[in-house]
């Protein structure tokens, strides 16, 4: 349920290609990707309004969803264009992405191998088109946004746009007793500090991004929507699995400790009501 990076880990780049090129897994890979694929919330009606709006999305448009994870933006988009274009660098998330989409229904998404560094490389595939819009959901931190925004701006179509869109702030960041509880017990069990990065989701990023689409000469929308939810310990500790490396990620046999444990270091008398903002910033022409 959380966004974010893996926690205490660094992302790699992957060239684009098919996902049975054996790349060296990520931190999203594995058992984390399936974790991801179940946790990992989707974007509410109010934000996908918007992006389609505010860039003049249409049935005839081509759309890049980088970083698309396991396609959770990628494939609410396919459903009102002709093309949606996922493309991350870790081969077992996009083979879930493909997964969701065949059981939706949706085949007019394409699943692409690589990071924002190959953004260039993706001209054979659009075969002349230019694209309606990009879009970042909860990933832009893993990125050089300037490079990404320079690449990006000549390949879409007038009105086009990009959005940024970040997906709530992680879990153990949030203003409460039981979110402090948690981060108290994520340091013990690794005996690591957390520190406070907030994965692009904090005022301090936005600013930063929206600087840069601002002096590409984008008009820039911020669209905010807001809603909170009460979790269960399976979806916390699900939360937690979908942000670990696998390194990090509890065996098999130790997960059952570690939600008893989890379980026990939340307080007793306090449900987890995560507060969930998500805020596009879309930038249009």
């Amino acid at each position: 349920m959380t966004g974010g990076k893996p926690l205490a880990t660094s992302h790699p780049h992957a060239a684009v290609e098919s996902d049975d090129m054996g790349v060296t897994p990520g931190p999203f890979s594995g058992e984390v990707a399936e974790y991801y694929s179940r946790f990992r919330r989707g974007y509410p009606k109010e934000i996908l309004d918007a992006i389609f709006d505010l860039t003049a999305l249409d049935a005839n448009d081509i759309v890049l969803d980088l970083g698309c994870g396991t396609g959770q933006l990628t494939l609410p988009l396919a459903r009102h264009v002709r093309l949606a274009v996922g493309m991350d660098p870790e081969a077992d998330m996009l083979a879930r992405a493909r997964q969701a989409g065949a059981a939706a229904g949706i085949f007019n998404a394409v699943w692409v191998l690589g990071s924002d560094t190959d953004v260039s490389l993706l001209g054979p595939l659009l075969a002349g088109r230019m694209l309606g819009a990009l879009t970042v959901g909860q990933a832009l931190h893993w990125m050089d946004h300037e490079q990404l925004f320079d690449t990006v701006e000549p390949m879409l179509r007038p009105r086009g746009g990009i959005a940024i869109v970040s997906n709530g702030s992680p879990l153990w960041l949030q203003a409460s007793a039981p979110s402090r509880a948690l981060r108290r017990f994520l340091e013990g069990w690794w005996n690591i500090p957390l520190g406070d990065d907030a994965c692009g989701t904090d005022a301090e990023a936005r600013r930063r991004y929206t600087d840069a689409l601002e002096r590409r000469g984008f008009e820039v929308r911020e669209v905010v929507t807001e809603y909170c939810e009460t979790l269960d310990l399976e979806h916390i500790a699900g939360s937690m699995y979908s942000a670990m490396p696998p390194s990090r990620l509890p065996s098999a046999e130790e997960r059952g400790a570690f939600a008893t444990q989890l379980g026990d270091a939340l307080p007793a008398d306090e449900p987890f009501v995560e507060n969930v903002r998500v805020v596009a910033l879309i930038g249009s022409r």
